[in-house]
């Protein structure tokens, strides 16, 4: 009686277990995009690597310009004429990406990577350089020593070798923020949710989730991208609603039928999407083969004849016989994979038999040929 009742617990506990996990496609609406105005913003900058061990651009005219431009800030003036050799120095550009809401303070980590003849930043240091954003306006300053994961080593003979990139670099914070981007998400009456990939279906479940758990009306669905979410005032009430409409669950909607085709490597991806109408396929393999041979041929004694060599060729043709199979009405994935692998096809085959399909009307999916 015992051990019928823990049997009978063990089950429920199951069931209730299966019950309370979400459906195997429900997705979180964080994963399938972002609100529009929260997203990195790329920076970049114009600066001088010094410290090299003899790797640098050596007298490369915007090397030596750049020199003296940093000479100056400290008020040294190099004399009219003087071309010194920089061969511990080299010009650089630097890029970083900006989070949102990130502020002044804040650290980030940038790449640094050669623009002139260095042969290798390892050892070197940048010198302090603005990162500006694409309205020209100075983000971060950028300052340290680099970390190059590539080296390089060259001898006297000319030969030469390299690991990896020497000619560029990061420095983990090796930045900080200076000016806040403004995002503009407080102001606007609504806030606005981009689908990472357009689908109708899948913005109006969206729409559907947030209008159940907010009230009707709340979310619109303006096209198949963004859904406009009527917001509240305030910063703080705002970033409350916008991290519960992240982790609302959506079922997203099943992906168009795609099948892709790499015809340089021969990867060919297909999708569950993807059916397949009655059709019959066979799929055969000719092969010629001819086998050049050297004959001798020696004179008949007492002929004064010469010994000679003469050109033999054998021809041969082998055609592999494979049965033809029929694609039965609506197939899945697995049936299709099953159907293409009882002929032995290879991908170059499975290539061909999917582009005559195609051609024929019976594969219901769109063919991306790379």
């Amino acid at each position: 009686m015992i051990r019928r009742f823990l049997a009978l617990a063990a089950l429920a506990a199951i069931t209730l277990g299966a019950a309370a996990v979400p459906a195997a496609h429900a997705q979180r609406v964080k994963d399938l995009g972002g609100f529009q105005g929260i997203r990195t913003n790329q920076l970049t900058g114009y600066g001088i690597v010094v410290g090299l061990p003899g790797t640098g651009d050596d007298n490369l005219e915007y090397t030596v310009q750049s020199m003296k431009g940093v000479a100056s800030r400290f008020g040294l003036q190099l004399p009219q004429g003087v071309a010194p050799g920089l061969k511990n120095a080299a010009v650089v550009m630097i890029t970083a990406e900006l989070p949102p809401f990130a502020k002044p303070g804040q650290k980030l980590d940038i790449t640094v990577s050669s623009m002139g003849k260095a042969k290798s930043l390892r050892g070197g240091t940048l010198i302090l350089t603005p990162l500006q954003g694409a309205d020209g306006q100075i983000y971060a300053m950028a300052q340290g020593n680099l970390a190059v994961g590539g080296l390089g080593a060259e001898g006297a003979d000319g030969s030469k070798i390299v690991v990896n990139t020497p000619s560029s670099g990061r420095i983990p914070e090796g930045a900080t923020v200076e000016r806040t981007v403004d995002t503009g998400f407080d102001r606007s009456p609504f806030l606005t949710f981009n689908l990472a990939r357009a689908d109708f279906t899948t913005a109006q479940r969206v729409q559907d989730a947030i209008n159940l758990r907010f009230g009707t009306g709340r979310a619109r669905a303006i096209d198949g991208v963004s859904i406009a979410i009527q917001a509240p005032a305030g910063r703080d009430v705002r970033a409350e609603l916008m991290s519960e409409v992240e982790n609302l669950t959506v079922e997203a909607a099943e992906a168009p039928a795609k099948v892709i085709v790499n015809a340089r490597t021969g990867t060919v991806v297909i999708n569950s999407a993807v059916r397949v109408s009655p059709a019959a396929v066979t799929h055969g393999k000719l092969t010629v083969r001819i086998d050049e041979n050297q004959r001798v041929s020696q004179p008949a004694p007492f002929s004064k004849g010469e010994t000679r060599t003469e050109q033999h060729s054998t021809l041969g043709v082998e055609e592999e016989k494979r049965p033809m199979f029929l694609m039965a009405p609506g197939p899945k994935l697995s049936d299709v994979v099953k159907a293409v692998n009882a002929i032995g096809a290879s991908p170059a085959d499975l290539v061909a038999i999917l582009e005559a399909l195609k051609e024929a009307g019976a594969l219901k999916a769109e063919l991306i040929v790379l």
